[in-house]
């Protein structure tokens, strides 16, 4: 029978040459992957899509946050950033979008339009009251009339922070 020797976990552990080291768990390496690729779904709505557009240029490079690759397909995108004032008409289609995503998902509400039906909410009936009136839940609020590009930069530190703080699939 052999004998298994204890070998102490110093050993174990060697330095990478010309740098450091680091220890980490696959889970934490895996949430730290999908927190610092997200592929944001193309959904212009109204005024605050332009400052969307704006966050891809070169001033604010949202491709330094890992979610330059704007998608025109739902069934490549992890991130649905709603800009802008959300019509009657369009509910079924955003629901549709929605539903078409896979798994993780997560949302963003840019604008006052898109977190409560901004201004126009109390003067039409062609406006929905947010995207939770949807029922579609958002992860990031951006508040704002319309925002500014740093804002959705904000938005999205503040969704990779949510993302790396979930809770393990398994506990």
């Amino acid at each position: 029978m052999a004998v298994i020797e204890k070998i102490p976990a110093a050993k174990l552990i060697h330095k990478i040459p010309g740098g450091g080291f680091f220890l980490t768990t696959t889970e934490s390496l895996f949430k730290w992957g999908k927190a610092s690729s997200l592929w944001p779904m193309t959904f212009g709505l109204a005024c605050c899509a332009f400052e969307m557009i704006a966050a891809g240029a070169s001033r604010f490079d949202i491709d330094r946050f890992g979610a330059g690759v704007f998608r025109a397909s739902p069934r490549q995108c992890d991130v649905m950033i709603v800009a802008g004032t959300i019509c009657v008409k369009m509910n079924d289609c955003i629901r549709r979008l929605y539903a078409q995503m896979p798994e993780p998902k997560y949302v963003i509400a840019m604008g006052n339009c898109a977190i409560s039906g901004g201004i126009f909410y109390y003067d039409t009936y062609s406006v929905t009251k947010g995207m939770e009136s949807l029922g579609i839940a958002v992860d990031v609020f951006i508040p704002g009339c319309p925002p500014r590009p740093e804002n959705l930069l904000v938005g999205l530190m503040k969704l990779q922070e949510k993302i790396r703080n979930e809770k393990d699939a398994a506990g």
